[in-house]
């Protein structure tokens, strides 16, 4: 072989790989598996702590709560009683009674005495709505009971619900303030306040349709056949006497004893007579006249009494008759439902 000539060299075969100083027979190396059920575990614990500490999204306010939440009655009272020489014309209403809220606010506007009104808001939204439009008008007294529940004569809500009158009075009246309590589905046709005669602690209007003289008797009527008198708890005046604030209690206490049952669907009214009758002679007491203040039984009813007394009538009360679409209706039929064509007039505007 010269010396200029390479020796020949074989191709690289399997032979000639370096030889591996592992075992012949051992498998590569795997990746290792990350898609484990403990690792996902960890994995979810991680996210979970980390959103914890660091929220996504920007940063979150809490709405403000309404002020409407913290007026108290004690500056509900003032306020309204600041514009009627320390008297407070009340109501108190739910949502479904919104309407005959605005109908019978058309009827005190007219009058000149809506800046004298509070209306007691018996759930928030009510308390929110009537302010909204209104501002200082409402407030509410916890604690607010059921207001759909509230609507329906005879139900338990509606005992509920009107069992709270004398003590949102008798608040009123420790506070210093006369006050002057209506139900909403009535309408006034002139001021009562002239009416309220002499300087009595308690003034009234009789639920009976029996037709009075019209020079009858101002005294606490007698008993009816159930032993009680049938004053109507829904238009009362009070003076704040001592003689009014018995009153008040008395009639909170014969609510405590007479209780709603399914047997006995009671309401407030019979507690109210029951609380004149047993404090008669300690509390000094005013009927008013039924010609300026008839029960809805006789106004609606009897149209003899009716043309006998025209131009005499005060406030329509739109009871002995129940169920909200039978009153508009009769209100209607009777031209007081105001809120048709004047709902400009009332301070809530259109409901």
């Amino acid at each position: 072989m010269s010396l200029h000539q390479r020796p020949h060299q074989k191709p690289l075969g399997a032979d000639s790989l370096p030889l591996s100083t592992g075992p012949a027979n051992a498998a590569p190396p795997r990746p290792l598996p990350l898609l484990t059920l403990p690792y996902l575990l960890s994995l979810l614990a991680l996210l979970l702590l980390l959103a914890l500490l660091f929220p996504w999204g920007p940063p979150r306010h809490s709405a403000p709560s309404s002020p409407w939440r913290s007026y108290t009655l004690q500056d509900a009272a003032a306020f309204a009683a600041a514009s009627g020489n320390g008297t407070i014309i009340l109501a108190a209403v739910s949502g479904p009674y919104l309407p005959f809220l605005s109908n019978w606010l058309i009827s005190v506007r007219r009058a000149g005495r809506a800046n004298q009104v509070l209306v007691i808001a018996e759930d928030y939204e009510t308390l929110e709505r009537i302010n909204a439009a209104w501002p200082g008008h409402a407030v509410l007294v916890p604690p607010a009971p059921d207001a759909q529940a509230a609507h329906k004569f005879g139900s338990q809500g509606f005992f509920n619900f009107t069992s709270r009158r004398p003590r949102h009075l008798l608040q009123i009246l420790e506070l210093g303030y006369s006050v002057m309590y209506n139900d909403v589905d009535m309408v006034w046709l002139a001021d009562p306040f002239p009416y309220l005669v002499g300087n009595h602690d308690v003034y009234f209007m009789d639920d009976m349709t029996e037709v009075k003289p019209l020079n009858h008797s101002h005294a606490l009527p007698p008993p009816g056949k159930k032993g009680r008198p049938y004053i109507c708890s829904c238009m009362i005046f009070l003076q704040p006497t001592e003689g009014s604030k018995l009153l008040m209690r008395k009639w909170i206490e014969e609510l405590k004893e007479q209780p709603w049952s399914k047997k006995v669907k009671s309401n407030d009214q019979p507690a109210f007579n029951w609380a004149l009758l047993k404090t008669t002679g300690q509390v000094d007491v005013y009927l008013l006249p039924q010609s300026a203040f008839p029960t809805g039984g006789l106004y609606f009813k009897n149209k003899t009494w009716v043309k006998e007394t025209k131009g005499k009538h005060v406030l329509i009360h739109n009871n002995y008759i129940t169920g909200f679409e039978k009153k508009i209706k009769r209100f209607r039929d009777h031209k007081l439902w105001l809120v048709d064509e004047h709902s400009d007039e009332s301070p809530l505007g259109k409901i």
